[in-house]
């Protein structure tokens, strides 16, 4: 037809006569860009736990690093910290496993007996009976933990005791076990001593052999005061 052109593209002759064929060639999406988003999400995700650990970061570098001329501890504080192993093997009184994670998430005030529970252990279930309620409106903060360390049954009247009221969380686990988290002083056994937990899992204080009541109610304030600003009551 006039002023239209119906004719092909001219295009090049391969040798033999045949007619030509072109590509064209597109670029593959540059792995590089999901790289960088990657990158970028794993920053985000560190920042913001950063920002979660912040406050609690905080309250041990004021407590125990920016303290006061003066300020000592009665309890012995544990460098570094010691966090609860993932895989130590708890069980209740029924014999049922409990997950480590149950040591998380609360203040904890550990006491390590056998279960036929000498007069050792009375008085230190009784002083940590005492030290949680001598703490008032705070004392929600603080959980109660008898570990039982042997195989030996849980004296009835020793377990009718410590659950009565608030009661104690009482749990079973090997000596061995125990032993590769908590440790008593040198010359000491594990059941010597008490043993504060922090909401976080970690062993962080080791209470020296019949401690004062006294002096260890003002530790216990001082870590309460101190973690004040992230640590609320209940699990």
């Amino acid at each position: 037809m006039s002023g239209s052109n119906s004719s092909a593209p001219a295009s090049s002759e391969a040798p033999d006569g045949a007619a030509g064929l072109s590509f064209t060639v597109h670029s593959m999406p540059a792995p590089v860009l999901d790289e960088r988003r990657i990158a970028h999400g794993r920053l985000k995700m560190l920042l913001v736990l950063l920002v979660c650990a912040a406050p609690v970061i905080a309250s041990y570098v004021t407590y125990f690093v920016i303290r006061p001329e003066g300020r000592t501890n009665y309890s012995e504080l544990v460098q570094p910290q010691r966090p609860v192993p993932g895989d130590l093997p708890l069980t209740n009184l029924q014999g049922q496993t409990i997950p480590s994670a149950a040591l998380k998430g609360q203040w904890l005030l550990v006491v390590v007996a056998g279960g036929a529970c000498n007069e050792s252990c009375e008085k230190s279930l009784w002083l940590q009976r005492q030290l949680r309620e001598a703490l008032g409106r705070e004392k929600e903060r603080l959980d109660k933990v008898w570990l039982i360390n042997d195989n030996a049954p849980a004296r009835p009247q020793t377990v009718q005791a410590v659950t009565t009221g608030e009661p104690v969380m009482v749990l079973r686990a090997p000596r061995e076990a125990l032993a590769a988290w908590l440790e008593p002083a040198q010359g000491r056994q594990l059941e010597d001593h008490m043993y504060i937990v922090d909401p976080l899992g970690n062993w962080m204080m080791r209470v020296p052999p019949q401690p004062d009541a006294a002096k260890l109610k003002r530790d216990i304030e001082k870590l309460l005061r101190a973690a004040a600003s992230w640590d609320q009551p209940g699990r």
